[in-house]
């Protein structure tokens, strides 16, 4: 989920960063818009910090307006949440204003957005933010109740900014995938000729790192064996760093039971029969290795007893793409297969696109060319529809 948070002046912008923070945790990419009043209560550092995503707060910005950026925003998010939201805001929202970034952004959105109003109790019941709320709320957006208690200017009444519990829940989609286990491989493996030396891939791990985000902003808790790939592991997932596939298997086996099975690492297939002890000197002449087959990971992964419910591969093939991916399909027993053609697009291997053939026990299925999230978001709907009630 792709989030922008636009905070207003009020001293509960004090909490954003928290709030950021705890929405990375669940899932959630955060992009901060600033009022010029905000940023007197809350940094664009300490937020570009906790959402590491850059900061807006300029209308007049001259790059990002060339692109037209208060549109892009709006356009590239999910949701708009205004937190705090002050009376000075709401009443620029009310009347159609667009004075400042956060502003044109609204008033140029294609959503609605989530209002969480904070300001003293007077200035909450006051007859002209009652009229701006009504007008707000039959624009179509969501007003937040305040909470009740004491405030920073010392009296007590409605006006308090919402918790981070009820904000975070009223952004945050719905998680059909909550109370079950996912585990993931990802990325290559390497096996070692010697000290130095080693055979391996060119596997990004791009692919599954999305999966892993993807499934884990739908609530499960999700677990990401992973060989070397340099990227940090996605909000709320645990990453298990290994280097074979012999690592590989022994994590995978230690983390069962797992619900969903998504095996996307390119695994070598074959490692040394020897690992030197030194480094191999050259000596001018042909150098002869011995190679013996590692395990296979998700055919073994697939005939456990604590076989996941849903087991998924992946397959990088050449040439006839449909015919080895059904005969990969059998030969792993695994549900579904996502299949690429790595020799018609060998820029797959650590690019930003796939071009996947799914194969389940439907028809098959050619999806277009497209970003890895947009694979990743397209295999966990079909995860979520295969475990809705």
């Amino acid at each position: 989920m792709r989030l922008l948070l636009i905070i207003t002046g009020g001293i509960a912008a004090y909490k954003t960063p928290e709030l950021v923070r705890r929405l990375r945790e669940g899932g959630v990419d955060v992009t901060c818009v600033l009022t010029r009043a905000a940023k007197r209560f809350v940094t664009p550092l300490t937020l570009s910090a906790v959402s590491e995503q850059p900061v807006y707060s300029d209308l007049w910005d001259l790059k990002d307006e060339r692109e037209m950026g208060h549109i892009r925003l709006s356009r590239e998010a999910d949701a708009i949440l205004v937190a705090p939201a002050s009376a000075t805001f709401l009443a620029q929202m009310a009347g159609g204003l667009a004075p400042d970034l956060a502003s044109a952004i609204l008033l140029a959105a294609d959503k609605p957005a989530i209002l969480a109003p904070a300001m003293n109790h007077r200035m909450w019941r006051h007859p002209a933010t009652v009229r701006n709320l009504a007008s707000l709320r039959g624009d179509g957006h969501t007003v937040l109740e305040p909470d009740v208690g004491p405030m920073a200017c010392g009296e007590y009444g409605p006006g308090r900014m919402p918790d981070i519990p009820t904000l975070i829940a009223a952004v945050q989609p719905a998680r059909p995938l909550t109370g079950l286990h996912a585990l993931i491989t990802n990325g290559p493996t390497i096996e070692a000729l010697d000290p130095v030396r080693y055979l391996s891939n060119h596997s990004s791990g791009k692919q599954g790192w999305a999966i892993a985000k993807t499934l884990a902003a739908a609530g499960a808790q999700v677990t990401l064996v992973s060989g070397p790939t340099g990227l940090a592991p996605p909000p709320g997932v645990t990453q298990i760093d290994v280097l074979s596939a012999t690592d590989m298997l022994a994590a995978c086996t230690q983390a069962l039971p797992a619900h969903i099975l998504v095996c996307a690492a390119a695994v070598a297939d074959y490692a040394p029969a020897k690992v030197a002890a030194e480094k191999m000197k050259r000596d001018g002449g042909d150098l002869t290795l011995k190679l013996h087959p590692n395990p296979d990971i998700l055919k073994m992964l697939c005939a456990h007893d604590q076989r996941p419910r849903l087991t998924i591969g992946f397959a990088a093939e050449t040439g006839d793409l449909q015919a080895r991916a059904i005969d990969k399909r059998a030969a792993k027993g695994c549900d579904w297969l996502l299949a690429n053609d790595v020799g018609a697009r060998p820029e797959i291997f650590g690019g930003d696109q796939n071009q996947i053939l799914f194969l389940s026990d439907k028809k098959p299925e050619r999806w277009p060319l497209q970003s890895k999230a947009a694979v990743a978001h397209a295999l966990g709907q079909k995860i979520i529809d295969h475990f809705a009630p």
